[in-house]
């Protein structure tokens, strides 16, 4: 500020003296006053040069781009009488530094290799900028063509220029290619520590931590902070996170000092263990330290005792370090949405005064994950209207499965369409999330109008259309399309055979099944696993063969458990076959036992025994059930009306218009069967 005042007295000295300031003192004067924020009086000042050189012209050009007033900073570069390298540099830099202004960059770029002035010649800085611009577009043609420019101009051999070389291969997806730069210089990048670090850098970034490795530990006198850190953030990404506990021991013990970068690895790496003991230990070095102000490092912290359930000392170092932090917000809403807690989730949700896409995503998640879709499809709604950035595709995954859950194809119908109007790359996940979606809503039509529009289709994609097929009676389709998928080369897993012989038990194919149960094994090495044994016992059972049910349990290689007897019991009820539910209701306690909560168990046996008649069994059943207070899970039904899903559970009188529905569903018995039977509804 003293500086700027200084400045202010001798422009003021000059004016009242009629003294013309020189060139350089003018040059001088503009850059003080845009450092100040002063951009309409060093405008001001350049408009009154009597005489300009290019340093006036780059002057007044940095000022604008500083300011990111690319208008009016290219309106003065396309005036300058006199461009140099320096001019070019700081335009494209400019562009190139800020988003939505990449091809304005390249385009400045190209231009430059033509401008005939003489002055302006590309350099290493105009090389390194272009090379970190086309590692953020990931455009490898672009880097190879500039790699070229290089190699044929001599500028591929400094430090930075092969560090960015390094750093654009790996980032563009061509590892081999960094690599390759390396090799081409004989290894002499190898004792350079800005090429080291961003090889190390690129490895650590492809999951190449071997190759890391024998980087790092060669001149391990030239490692420096960077290089310690990077490493340890590698093992963090590649799941190695006690290697990277260890490497921070011996990083303390070699004399480097940790930072933020090196404490945010560590946290996160006792996030992923969830290591309360030394998430704890952690905290009090930080605090020791004074360095839990870090909004990073605090929500590191955070987030540890999230993952770890102790949502107390979570709520304390919030409370003192982490509001008004986004990231510590964030924390704080998947560990109460993990706890089941989303009354207290929502809170700091709706307290929250900025609201990113993380926090949405966030909340929508923790609504999803329990399952309580209605919540979720209203905040969903809500972004949609609100805020300007696309949802990742990973929680619309998650909204697709939550439609699929309560068949709400209308809603599913909406985030597909979302989807669609966005422009959100549909990966495989998307693909079958969708498909699995209108599936499950009973729309089967458009679940294989989006399959056949599918060209790279994987084995996700193909269980997933040939289960749909399966649950809606389509036997042959689903029969046609796993001829289809192994016809493709496509490898079946244990899910494709659950989906086959669902298929064929809802349409009584034995042979069908019995076929694909023995291939499993015995064409594609996959050993059948309960759910399979299930879906045979249930075939079986379907088709009144109880005989050949009892025989093939006998087989099995393991004692059933509970999910095959209930599926025996099915089929017993089926056949009113009391004698052999008896059996299977003896192997069933021995598994369960009489003490269990299991009221589904209870009023299945109670059924088997009602279809056969023996009411005396049925009551013995009923009796054990009211002894143990034990009750089978109501029947639940979802109605869309609008907008809202009403739900009604069997019995149940808790709707807001409980007495107006009984009312109406009274009358309308008593136009069915007369007024004595309206008795029944009360």
């Amino acid at each position: 500020m003293r500086v700027l005042k200084e400045g202010l007295k001798f422009q003021s000295h000059a004016i009242k003296s009629g003294f013309h300031p020189t060139i350089v003192t003018t040059n001088q004067l503009i850059d003080l006053y845009s450092k100040h924020g002063f951009i309409e009086d060093a405008q001001k000042l350049f408009d009154e040069m009597p005489d300009r050189n290019v340093f006036s012209w780059n002057t007044i050009l940095n000022t604008y781009i500083k300011s990111r007033n690319f208008s009016r900073a290219r309106i003065i570069f396309n005036s300058s009488p006199c461009k140099d390298s320096v001019t070019y540099n700081s335009m494209i830099a400019g562009y190139a530094r800020s988003d939505g202004y990449e091809n304005e960059a390249i385009e400045l770029f190209n231009q430059m290799q033509f401008d005939n002035n003489g002055i302006a010649r590309i350099d290493e800085f105009t090389l390194t900028t272009m090379l970190n611009l086309i590692a953020k577009l990931r455009v490898l043609r672009y880097g190879m063509q500039v790699h070229c420019f290089m190699v044929k101009s001599g500028s591929d051999l400094s430090a930075f220029a092969l560090s960015s070389l390094i750093d654009m291969y790996s980032k563009c997806g061509s590892f081999s290619d960094a690599l390759r730069v390396i090799k081409e210089c004989n290894g002499e990048g190898f004792v350079d520590l800005v090429v080291k670090n961003a090889l190390i850098a690129a490895c650590c970034r492809e999951g190449q931590m071997e190759t890391a490795e024998q980087i790092f530990f060669t001149n391990p006198e030239f490692n420096d902070n960077v290089t310690w850190n990077t490493m340890i953030s590698g093992y963090v990404q590649k799941g190695w996170e006690k290697k990277a506990i260890e490497l921070f021991k011996c990083m303390g013990q070699d004399g480097f000092q940790w930072n933020e970068h090196t404490l945010a690895s560590l946290l996160t790496a006792c996030t992923s263990l969830k290591d309360l003991k030394l998430g704890k230990e952690v905290h009090a070095w930080v605090l020791k330290q004074g360095m839990c102000s870090n909004s990073f490092i605090s929500s590191g912290v955070i987030d540890i005792y999230c993952k770890c359930g102790t949502m107390s000392y979570a709520e304390g170092v919030f409370k003192t370090f982490g509001t008004g932090n986004i990231f510590a917000v964030t924390s704080m809403i998947v560990g109460y949405s993990a706890k089941g807690d989303m009354k207290q989730a929502r809170r700091l949700f709706d307290s929250s005064g900025e609201k990113n896409f993380v926090i949405w995503t966030a909340i929508i998640s923790g609504y999803v994950r329990l399952q309580n879709c209605e919540d979720a499809f209203i905040l969903f709604r809500e972004y949609a209207e609100k805020e300007t950035v696309v949802l990742d595709a990973v929680i619309l995954v998650s909204l697709l499965c939550a439609c699929a859950v309560k068949a709400n194809v209308d809603f599913g119908k909406q985030i597909h369409a979302y989807i669609l109007r966005t422009g959100i790359p549909m990966d495989e996940k998307a693909i079958s999330a969708t498909i699995d979606m209108y599936s499950k809503c009973g729309s089967i039509v458009y679940s294989q109008r989006i399959f056949r529009t599918v060209s790279v289709k994987d084995t996700v994609i193909y269980n997933v259309m040939i289960a749909g097929f399966a649950h809606h009676g389509y036997e042959q389709e689903a029969i046609f399309l796993f001829e289809e998928m192994i016809a493709k080369g496509l490898k079946p897993d244990a899910v494709t055979f659950i989906a086959l012989l669902s298929a064929c038990r809802h349409s009584g194919l034995i042979k069908v099944g019995e076929n694909y149960f023995s291939s499993m094994s015995e064409n594609y090495g996959i050993t059948p696993e309960t759910d399979h044994y299930a879906c045979m016992v249930d075939l079986y059972g379907r088709s009144n063969q109880l005989e050949k049910a009892v025989s093939f349990m006998e087989k099995m290689p393991f004692e059933p458990d509970s999910i095959i007897i209930s599926t025996f019991l099915n089929a017993c009820r089926a056949n009113r076959n009391v004698e052999l539910a008896r059996t299977a209701e003896k192997k069933l306690m021995e598994i369960e036992g009489y003490n269990g909560n299991h009221g589904s168990r209870y009023f299945q046996l109670a059924s088997v025994y009602a279809s056969g008649g023996e009411w005396g069994e049925m009551g013995r059943v009923m009796r054990i059930m009211r002894g143990k207070e034990v009750k089978k899970v109501a029947g639940c039904s979802w109605l869309q009306i609008g907008n809202g899903v009403h739900i009604f559970t069997s019995g149940g009188r808790s709707h807001t218009e409980a007495e107006a529905i009984y009312s109406i569903l009274g009358c309308l018995i008593n136009e069915l069967y007369g007024e004595d039977t309206c008795d029944m509804l009360d």
